[in-house]
């Protein structure tokens, strides 16, 4: 029987209907109005900050000549510099005494601070500010108050964790264990780690403590679902998962451990502490994201070993989160038949403390030797349905083209004006964004608001216009998914383009970036030079951020003006070899109005073949559905099984029916 983890975007508010059934011991009933208020619509989705807005980034340099000269000591750590903090009791008009424990730490990359003695935090101008208040005498302020969404997360939390039990107070323990995949995992970790077992809702709930003084600071819950053969599990959280921080496991971390395993998840980081006993935390979004907030607490570790998976995509993210704690200090576990996910390894009875062991060195190499690469070079081989990425789920014959989406990689998308480009490249992102794919849409020619309109409306598959009622549920599912916008609105320079993804790549672990489109970065500072050369350039400088940064980027440009006759080709990018010929399987469809046929594929990605997709676009609900022959009768009506009514009629079809024929043509080299 296969084990399935599932990718944790659901919203924790679908869990409490689960928990008005049933009986409710004493004092730990819900309160009134916990469920309406977690059907109440929330605005505060995290928007990438505009660069031309009131946070300006800083570099290591500043940070270091601004501490000097304000007379803070300091020293460097691994991903952040340490000083003693602002915020802990001493004179107020005197900087930090050196021999002050060092309990602030500032990110290097975004000069963002954390003190975890007060867990006061803010960016990097808060930071000053504070400094500046101190010289006047003037006490820093302190931590805030949790807003009133957080403080109410916390009492429902309470209430969840008081009706929950220890599993080992279970009669029913053994077969709880079991339905879990546990059964080897003693009572003494669970008792260890807090877990306990909520009834109602047959869910394991998994405590997030503070740091600072233990108090309860949130919930996830983990329950299990039978998908024919295999079981997956489902993760919901209390606060939301935008707001989950938690680092599973922290408490019982020592000062003076020095060595630390990171999972994915907090079986994992059960079963790893029981085999080997070595501190093992397991991150709040396992290998979808490592949030910058959470870096101070790794600061003390000389070593830390990820183990986040069995699979290539948990394979890459470990990668990506070494850059962020720093390659020299982190190991990796490769994924494999002998190596599979801790949890899985203690079932099997396989020697974990072993496999700690031979952990790959995530150092940087400027050449390696084929001895380095063997074990990557054979894991591809075996794995050649991970190595080709992530599956469409939507669009099952794009699969067969493009073999998967990948990272590091650059897609290049283009069409004539009006022919769907948009429309279709945001479900195609929001496809593999609801497979866990951070993704990062940067769009140029439309707003945000129509931009997320258009998604909405395709993730709910369904006109909401219509169905207003039906707006808060749909948004409260939407809101879960790893997706950010740019705030860029017609032309813009590519270098702040840039640093804005490498902002967002960091903060929000981006591995897919959208970029809707090329002409807008091709502003006024490219008049006086060759344009084919500036979009050249700029093409250059986006496949260069995909290769450096193990990101996906997909590139819409405008194709030169063609007779309608005549049929777009790679050519029609009006660019030269870098765009047409990429160093890699650069796909570049082109589309047209074509009516009464379908939407077809025409591609070169060794060793995917030619093909053709027939499909066609229902404006009920911005997206595409999909046509076989045998669905368009002799009098021309067409029929979509995906949407709601047929078509009839030469002018219904001309206004509901917009079918694309769109060329793909690939190079690799």
């Amino acid at each position: 029987m296969a084990v399935v983890p599932l990718r944790p975007y659901r919203a924790a508010g679908r869990l409490l209907p689960l928990l008005c059934g049933g009986a409710r011991s004493k004092g730990a009933s819900l309160r009134a109005g916990a469920l309406g208020r977690l059907t109440q619509r929330r605005y505060k989705k995290d928007v990438l900050p505009s660069p031309e807005g009131p946070v300006p980034s800083v570099s290591i340099t500043e940070i270091r000549q601004y501490l000097r000269a304000q007379g803070i000591p300091f020293h460097d750590g691994y991903s952040c510099l340490h000083t003693p903090s602002l915020f802990t009791d001493g004179q107020q008009d005197q900087p930090p005494a050196p021999s002050a424990p060092y309990t602030l730490f500032i990110d290097k990359m975004t000069g963002s601070f954390l003190c975890t003695a007060t867990l006061a935090e803010g960016t990097w101008q808060d930071f000053q500010a504070n400094v500046e208040l101190r010289h006047r005498g003037v006490p820093p302020a302190g931590a805030e108050e949790p807003e009133e969404d957080a403080r109410r997360a916390r009492e429902d939390a309470r209430c969840i964790w008081d009706r929950a039990l220890p599993l080992w107070e279970l009669l029913d323990e053994d077969e709880t264990k079991a339905m879990f995949g546990i059964s080897l995992v003693t009572d003494a970790t669970l008792k260890r780690f807090g877990v306990r077992y909520l009834r109602t809702a047959k869910s394991l709930v998994f405590p997030w403590f503070s740091p600072r003084d233990a108090t309860l600071k949130g919930l996830k819950l983990v329950r299990v679902e039978k998908k024919g053969d295999a079981i997956a599990y489902v993760e919901e959280t209390l606060p939301r998962f935008d707001s989950y921080r938690n680092l599973f496991g922290l408490p019982l971390v020592s000062r003076r451990d020095t060595e630390l395993v990171l999972t994915g998840w907090e079986l994992d980081a059960l079963a790893l502490h029981q085999a080997t006993g070595v501190a093992s935390l397991a991150l709040p979004r396992g290998a979808t994201c490592l949030p910058p907030a959470l870096l101070p607490y790794l600061e003390q570790f000389k070593r830390i070993t990820l183990w986040l998976g069995e699979d290539l995509r948990s394979w890459e993210a470990a990668k990506l989160f070494a850059r962020k704690l720093s390659l020299k200090r982190c190991s990796l576990v490769r994924p494999g038949n002998l190596q599979p996910r801790p949890l899985e390894a203690l079932n099997q009875g396989l020697n974990l403390t072993k496999i700690l062991r031979a952990a790959l060195p995530a150092s940087h190499k400027s050449i390696v030797s084929f001895r380095q690469l063997r074990e990557e070079v054979f894991g591809e081989l075996v794995n050649t349905e991970q190595v080709a990425g992530v599956k469409w789920a939507r669009f099952p014959e794009l699969n067969k083209l493009l073999k998967g989406h990948r990272r590091g990689e650059l897609t290049i998308f283009t069409g004539p004006t009006g022919s769907g480009k948009t429309t279709f490249i945001s479900e195609y992102a929001l496809d593999l964004c609801m497979q866990g794919v951070c993704t990062l849409w940067g769009s140029f020619e439309i707003s945000n608001i129509r931009l997320a309109k258009i998604m909405l409306t395709q993730f709910a598959l369904r006109r909401l216009e219509d169905q207003l009622e039906l707006y808060d549920e749909w948004a409260d599912r939407f809101e879960d998914l790893p997706l950010y916008f740019m705030t860029f609105h017609g032309q813009q320079n590519i270098k702040t383009v840039i640093d804005t993804m490498q902002h967002a790549v960091y903060m929000y672990d981006i591995t897919h970036v959208v970029v809707d489109n090329l002409q807008f970065m091709m502003g006024h500072e490219h008049l006086s030079v060759d344009r084919l050369a500036a979009q050249d350039y700029i093409v250059g400088a986006f496949r260069k951020f995909a290769t450096d940064n193990t990101c996906h980027i997909t590139l819409v440009i405008h194709p030169r003006k063609e007779d309608d006759e005549k049929e777009l080709q790679t050519a029609s990018i009006f660019g030269s070899a870098k765009v047409s010929w990429a160093r890699v399987a650069l796909p570049v469809p082109w589309a047209q109005r074509v009516p009464r046929k379908g939407l077809g594929y025409v591609g070169q990605l060794s060793p995917a073949p030619t093909g053709t997709l027939s499909h066609c676009w229902g404006p009920e609900r911005c997206v595409r559905g999909r046509m076989s022959p045998g669905l368009l009768s002799p009098a021309g009506d067409v029929w979509s099984p995906d949407l709601a009514r047929p078509w009839q009629g030469d002018a219904d079809r001309e206004q509901t029916l917009c079918q694309l024929k769109l060329c793909w043509g690939f190079r690799c080299s």
